[in-house]
């Protein structure tokens, strides 16, 4: 995909035409396709319209229609141009902010074949989206299958109930049987343990709070000039995590907050604006890393941003000689170092800091339980910020269930395009191609290769395909001397290609390199891959990741699902996507020994989390949690559903009845409805009344109503309590004679629908009445 940038299509088309290809784009809107044409004009490349009888090969050809992707065919010479390749997909991301506990239905795909959990039936599986007509009106159902021959068919505005079960890798759950006791059974065995575990939870980070910290000063006007020397525009998700970490670091107890952003997306920024906190108030900070290269990389970065303010910073790791660390051990102690960056050996007992106040874990996910442990050892009373693009499934479990504070950076820097991905066999023409279209921009390439002890054999295979290419090479078994230098030589772009090991999926930031090709691909981790792909596409330039594995070789069915998840979730801001992803492959894993293991399996990832942090919550306050406002169920006669014909692919149509079913407000539904015409045009009719539906879900529920139900000529209205139902009396004298108290039910009302002909229409009308009689009697 060129995504507009046609100055790379430019040299694409040169490239193809040196190769005798004939050139077919296929465009189906006239304005672009004239837009194209007059591009074309404008650069002397001379095109015709495709005739298949008068077009000779080795042209260029634009033609009407449509298709999905562009395609090449080496062999018959042939380029096919798809027009999302040329212009992108032109979608404007609305990002949806999930209320907690709602991230597990939003953030993963269902998929016919996969498991579900439902709260009042249990785990059954997924069969498909289903469209039921009944009396002439249609609506979409999941069809669930249970033990034996029971079928459940949920309606869409009934998802909240139902969640996708994530339990542990290569265990298949049992399905429940309909109406049995056997799923109440598991459902209580599994919440004694969590109740144990909530209350263990709740000791253990009550124990940060009653611990007394440093409650920083405000903001110095320094602060204010650190930040504006910032030279690049900052997204509105940054603003808010600095915000937030401030407000945490100027409380008495000790901060405990993860950063989860994509990779790119600005979180070491957001760090060193709380570094620089710290180090005005007077406190040293320490930066945790996971590898020398990323400690080296940081250690420029830091130096040239920290510089101009007298901060001063330096880094503890390899390749310092043993006389320097001495000197830096001994300055840290003075209090001549701010801030000390470092791999795992500033985890050691010599490291001893004047008066520390800040750590930072970059990557935090990179680390052992037993490197966590001893950190939260020594900071117990210091405020602990960590970094992370994937959180691991542990620290996730935290943070879903608000025991950590979590600050998600989800806006994509501006003019950042989604790195363009290709899962294949090895081929030594796509690695030739990618290494030598990116050569022919002026950028550089990774290519990963992870066996140091043949990389030597890798370069020779490399240089024999590309003769005309500098190839340099590093590993973490190089020396600290020799490795620094072909890592610089590398950001200076003296090689076109770095052959690397895995130590460029730490941090390295390289704004030139824009092609990363990944040898046994299906050997490395889901969170690895992602991190790797994440070096490239780090500025306004358009990047490719390879991801390739051994012709002909069987893969594993992990290896299968990680790479199928790293070639689906390509969009900008997928970290957290991932990380979920990650947790679903490798399973759920445990909070506090393996014991949790079998209540995760048992009720499935999602109804544990919401187990847990119902637990946690009483524990907490010591009393059990108000109900939630219960949803207003709608069962009214009108086709309210999404056709075929505006979404086709059920997976979309189930993402969009999620993203229904949890709105909370109308500017929600005025956002979801812009997004909606801008990947599918405009709403078709049925859309556009599953849109009006829930409008007025929205507004009966902030009524009170729990209920509004169509009853052949009749409409049964149902409040929560007596004291949400309106005074019927005040109502307009047309409307208030449509109305019939129900005998022996104080909360229900029964409408009648004579001569009504839009039901919809009439149901706005009375949420209408019904909202003035509220006001009025709110100003009485």
């Amino acid at each position: 995909s060129f995504q507009r940038q046609f100055n790379l299509l430019e040299e694409e088309v040169d490239h193809w035409r040196a190769s005798g290809n004939t050139i077919l784009f296929v465009i189906n809107s006239k304005d672009r396709r004239a837009s194209l044409q007059a591009w074309m004009k404008q650069h002397e490349l001379s095109f015709a319209d495709y005739d298949d009888e008068k077009s000779a090969p080795g042209g260029i050809y634009t033609v009407e229609g449509e298709i999905h992707d562009g395609f090449e065919l080496p062999y018959a010479k042939l380029v096919v141009v798809a027009e999302r390749d040329v212009f992108g997909t032109q979608k404007r991301r609305l990002r949806h902010h999930a209320a907690k506990g709602q991230e597990i239905n939003v953030f993963t795909d269902l998929k016919p074949g996969d498991y579900v959990v439902h709260e009042v039936h249990g785990i059954g599986r997924y069969i498909g989206l289903k469209t039921i007509e009944m009396d002439g009106v249609h609506k979409d159902y999941l069809e669930i299958h249970y033990a034996g021959k029971d079928i459940l068919y949920v309606p869409t505005d009934q998802l909240s109930l139902l969640q996708r079960y994530i339990g542990n890798e290569g265990d298949t759950p049992k399905l429940q049987k309909m109406g049995g006791s056997d799923w109440q059974k598991t459902k209580a065995k599994a919440q004694k343990s969590i109740t144990d575990l909530a209350e263990k939870l709740v000791a253990l980070y009550a124990k940060r709070e009653v611990v007394q910290g440093y409650a920083y000063p405000p903001d110095t006007p320094f602060q204010k000039e650190f930040e504006e020397a910032f030279p690049y525009e900052e997204t509105e998700d940054q603003l808010k995590a600095v915000a937030d970490i401030k407000k945490s670091m100027e409380k008495p107890t000790p901060m405990d907050c993860l950063v989860c952003g994509d990779v790119g997306f600005g979180k070491t920024e957001v760090a060193m604006r709380a570094i620089f906190k710290a180090v005005t108030a007077g406190k040293q900070v320490a930066v945790l890393v996971p590898t020398t290269v990323l400690s080296q990389q940081h250690f420029q970065t830091f130096t040239e941003r920290f510089g101009p303010f007298g901060v001063h910073v330096d880094v503890l790791n390899r390749f310092r000689s043993y006389k320097e660390k001495k000197d830096i051990l001994a300055r840290t102690l003075t209090g001549d170092i701010d801030v000390l960056i470092g791999t795992h050996s500033l985890l050691n007992k010599k490291v001893k800091f004047k008066d520390l106040g800040l750590l930072v874990v970059d990557e935090e996910q990179r680390f052992g339980v037993a490197q966590k442990e001893k950190w939260k050892a020594w900071a117990a009373n210091i405020d602990v910020l960590s970094l992370s693009a994937t959180p691991i499934p542990r620290t996730l479990h935290m943070s879903l269930v608000n025991l950590r504070e979590m600050c998600v950076i989800e806006t994509p820097p501006t003019d950042r395009f989604p790195v363009q991905t290709y899962v294949t066999e090895y081929d030594a023409r796509i690695v030739r191609d990618a290494v030598m279209r990116e050569k022919r921009r002026g950028g550089q390439v990774f290519f990963v290769y992870n066996r140091v002890a043949t990389i030597e054999r890798m370069k020779d295979e490399l240089q024999a395909l590309l003769p005309d290419v500098s190839i340099g090479i590093a590993h973490g078994q190089m020396a600290g001397s020799l490795l620094e230098s072909v890592m610089f030589d590398f950001y200076e772009g003296k090689y076109d290609v770095l052959l690397c090991s895995s130590l460029v999926e730490n941090g390295l930031d390289v704004a030139n390199a824009n092609t990363i090709i990944i040898y046994d691909a299906d050997h490395f981790g889901l969170s690895q891959l992602y991190q790797m792909r994440g070096r490239v596409g780090r500025s306004h330039r358009m990047a490719y990741a390879y991801f390739l594995y051994r012709r002909d070789k069987v893969l594993s069915e992990v290896a299968e699902k990680r790479l199928q998840a790293i070639k689906e979730f390509t969009e900008l801001g997928s970290g957290f996507k991932i990380a979920m992803r990650d947790l679903e492959i490798r399973g759920a894993g445990n909070l506090l020994g393996r014991e949790q293991h079998g209540n995760i399996a048992s009720v499935g990832f999602a109804m544990y989390c919401h187990m847990l942090e119902d637990a946690i919550a009483k524990a907490q306050s010591g009393k059990e949690a108000a109900p939630p406002l219960p949803e207003t169920v709608m069962e009214i006669h009108v086709d309210a559903f999404i056709d075929d014909d505006y979404i086709q692919n059920g997976g979309q149509k189930i993402e969009m009845y999620q993203r229904l079913a949890v709105l909370s407000s109308k500017k929600e539904l005025a956002d979801l409805r812009r997004e909606l015409a801008d990947r599918y045009g405009k709403p078709s009719q049925p859309v556009e009344r599953l849109l009006a539906v829930t409008e007025a879900r929205l507004d009966a529920k902030a009524l009170g109503l729990v209920l509004i139900a169509q009853k052949k000529d009749v409409l049964e209205l149902k409040w929560q309590r007596v004291a949400d139902m309106p005074d019927l009396s005040q109502l307009d004298a047309k409307l208030r004679r449509r109305f019939r108290l129900v005998p022996n039910m104080p909360v229900m009302v029964r409408v009648s629908l004579a001569g009504i002909t839009d039901i919809l229409a009439f149901i706005k009308t009375l949420l209408t009445a019904f909202a003035s009689l509220r006001k009025g009697n709110s100003r009485e």
